[in-house]
């Protein structure tokens, strides 16, 4: 198995990067990517972007909004999140197996004290609490699968960002689950830092702690690059891709309400 560290916290350049290694990378290996975003949203393939968060909060806060390849519900990635993904080959594969790749990550949080266990859906929870969310995206016979750690995320945001205001969507689009969420951090027997952390995950991961990094070329970076702009950094992509929906905008002062058709 290939270890892939990001060199960026853009969540376009990251999302453009999980794709340029699945469709363009040598489909014999296996890999492993450790990832990180600064504040953004990332919503699942088949998603309304309008929907799903509160854009003035966003806009605030400065929180991007990017589209990713896989289905799933919307999560929310901060610099307190760790992203990883697993990308390999499985040709007779006809269905997608979330809890294949949980597991490693249940395993390696309970044997640092962490009760963290999967659940009915596509979640990691401890003590109910959700603190990974995971997805699949499967072609042609070879998966991607990515899931968060919400390790010292700025839990207010979270809950603020992913409350959407009044206005109601009326759409076919898929809707993300609320959930209650939680960080690891606290629930470790021994404190420790993000880093450190990081450095568990890819020894337990990749079974030792000499594991060398892939190095990009500057080809690899330039291909990397066209797709992040002609993909994830487009509103086309991000809003556009939006499944079709009616809106009911609520007036507070007359309690009036209208449809608008989109």
């Amino acid at each position: 198995m290939k270890l892939i560290l990001s060199p960026s916290t853009d969540p376009a350049f990251n999302l453009a990067l999980e794709q340029y290694v699945f469709d363009h990378m040598d489909r014999s290996q296996e890999y492993f990517m450790l990832w990180q975003n600064k504040n953004t949203i990332v919503i699942g393939k088949n998603q309304n972007a309008f929907a799903e968060v509160h854009h003035k909060i966003a806009r605030e806060k400065g929180i991007t909004v990017v589209r990713r390849l896989s289905g799933g519900g919307a999560v929310y990635h901060d610099l307190g999140n760790i992203n990883f993904t697993f990308i390999l080959d499985a040709k007779n594969a006809t269905q997608l197996d979330l809890h294949l790749f949980c597991q490693p990550i249940v395993e390696l949080l309970q044997s640092l004290g962490v009760p963290a266990e999967m659940n009915g859906r596509n979640d990691i929870t401890i003590e109910g609490k959700k603190f990974s969310g995971n997805s699949q995206y499967l072609k042609q016979g070879r998966i991607m699968h990515h899931g968060t750690l919400m390790f010292a995320s700025d839990l207010s945001v979270v809950a603020d960002v992913l409350n959407v205001s009044s206005d109601k969507f009326h759409s076919k689009a898929t809707k993300s689950v609320k959930s209650r969420v939680t960080n690891i951090a606290p629930y470790l027997t021994s404190p420790l830092s993000l880093e450190q952390f990081k450095a568990l995950i890819i020894k337990h991961i990749m079974k030792t702690d000499q594991a060398e990094p892939y190095v990009f070329s500057a080809q690899d970076l330039a291909m990397i690059q066209k797709i992040k702009e002609e993909r994830y950094d487009t509103y086309a992509w991000n809003y556009g891709y939006s499944p079709s929906c009616d809106i009911v905008k609520k007036d507070i002062l007359t309690n009036a309400a209208w449809w608008k058709s989109t």
